[in-house]
């Protein structure tokens, strides 16, 4: 039938460009899908690497901080080569943003850093990395045929602050677990309260070798870890629930990896063993009570300040006091079971070691009291130094003891006890904050070790 297989063959030849067609369009929305998905992939890229750039800005400010406080002339009036110029703290903290972005692939030139923070010291950076990304940069790139370069913006704030447990959005308790007694917070992570002492000498002592200890992993109740090993169901590498160290709050896994060689020929100063050969990184603290133990468990918040300095008590003074307060500061510190280290860092944020100072809110003297404080703690003359600096150690005292921390009981101070029992955190005033800051890292610069460092986050 020659009629009929004509029929055919035009049938045949009319589906032929419907297919091409329909494989076309196939083709079409494979390169657009490759595309969206390259345009992810790109703006991902570039979010950390603005994450990074920010993040290493703000650990530039926190490492420098304390070089910005220092004074510009040493006591002979020779300037003092530790000391840095506020622009120069920030111009350092911008290469080290530039620095990130180049190692991730990112032009410098294409990178904006702000310092949004007013506050002195300033300790807040914003990284804004707007550009173009060649597809072929990324993984498969080649592949996908189209070389559009796909435009993206990223932008990511970090900064550098004092460290307390409401960050962490954890419990103070512990349970579900081997512990359940109070949990202190290092980078996010919970521990033991005397052990995040330890840790807290033990990174003090690290940070002076050149080498920055972070907490990747410490508490983990019996539920976490039965996720973990859900995981990772090996048990060479991630132990069952209720199995695990790690229930009772002693064991903490450090990085970064440049660091095990340290750890190794140094933890057993600070009481920590290395638990097991083939892990570098696990680190248990032996020197208190046994893990899981009903003595661990009694361990009070307290002992996060330290066994030798109770509520921070250290018997140094920074060289930048004046010598006719260093006695009465010892004396103080003494009765009142307060670091003279504190105090000293103290009033030389609240007033330079000026006896005569006044607020423009209406505080007086060496340690800016304000009148109705002033009488609350029997201090009649605000401006008479030996007498408030004994009424500062007293008042000091109530609030580490009340909030069991360096960073509250300084907030407290500036902002009051209200604000910070009310979150329990230091508040977010940037004075407040700016004022924490400032006297830990005065602290830190002179050598006196009151809490941990300030911690380097990402805020947005």
């Amino acid at each position: 039938d020659v009629t009929g297989r004509r029929g055919h063959g035009a049938q045949r030849g009319q589906a032929l460009p419907a297919l091409l067609g329909a494989g076309l369009i196939l083709i079409l929305a494979a390169l657009a899908l490759a595309a969206i998905g390259g345009a992810a992939t790109g703006k991902e890229r570039v979010q950390r690497a603005a994450d990074l750039a920010a993040l290493s800005a703000a650990r530039s400010m926190r490492d420098d901080v304390p070089r910005l406080l220092a004074p510009a002339r040493l006591p002979d009036g020779a300037p003092n080569p530790g000391h840095l110029s506020r622009a120069e703290y920030l111009a350092r903290a911008r290469l080290a943003a530039m620095d990130a972005a180049r190692r991730n692939r990112v032009d410098p030139a294409r990178l904006r850093v702000t310092f949004p923070d007013a506050a002195d010291p300033p300790l807040r950076a914003r990284a804004t990395i707007a550009g173009e990304v060649d597809p072929e940069d990324l993984p498969g790139g080649e592949r996908l045929g189209a070389h559009q370069p796909i435009s993206v913006v990223a932008s990511a704030v970090a900064e550098a602050s004092a460290p307390t447990s409401s960050w962490t959005g954890m419990p103070s308790q512990a349970e579900g677990g081997g512990y359940s007694g109070p949990l202190v917070y290092r980078d996010g992570e919970g521990m033991r309260p005397d052990v995040a002492a330890a840790y807290d000498r033990m990174a003090a002592a690290a940070r002076r070798a050149g080498i920055d200890l972070v907490v990747v992993s410490g508490y983990r109740s019996d539920a976490e870890q039965a996720e973990l090993f859900a995981r990772h169901p090996d048990p060479r590498w991630v132990a069952p629930p209720g199995h695990s160290l790690h229930r009772c709050a002693t064991e903490l896994d450090l990085g970064p990896s440049s660091a095990y060689g340290w750890l190794d020929a140094n933890a057993p100063r600070f009481g920590f063993v290395r638990r097991y050969s083939w892990e570098a990184w696990h680190f248990g603290f032996d020197a208190g009570p046994q893990p899981c133990s009903e003595a661990g468990n009694a361990v009070g918040p307290e002992a996060a300040l330290g066994e030798e300095e109770g509520l921070g008590r250290s018997s140094g003074l920074p060289a930048f006091v004046p010598a006719p307060y260093r006695d009465p500061l010892l004396h103080s510190a003494s009765r009142w079971n307060v670091s003279p280290g504190l105090l000293a860092a103290q009033l030389m944020a609240e007033s330079g070691f000026n006896p005569r100072a006044v607020s423009p809110a209406g505080a007086l003297g060496i340690a800016q009291f304000i009148p109705s404080t002033a009488r609350s703690y029997g201090l009649r003359d605000p401006f008479d130094p030996v007498a408030s600096i004994d009424a500062q150690a007293h008042l000091m005292s109530d609030l580490l003891r009340r909030f069991g921390s360096v960073p509250l009981a300084l907030a407290a101070y500036n902002a009051g006890p209200g604000a910070v029992a009310a979150c329990g955190c230091v508040p977010p005033y940037p004075e407040t904050r700016a004022y924490v800051a400032r006297i830990l890292a005065l602290a830190d610069g002179a050598g006196v070790l009151l809490s941990p460092p300030l911690e380097v986050r990402l805020v947005r």
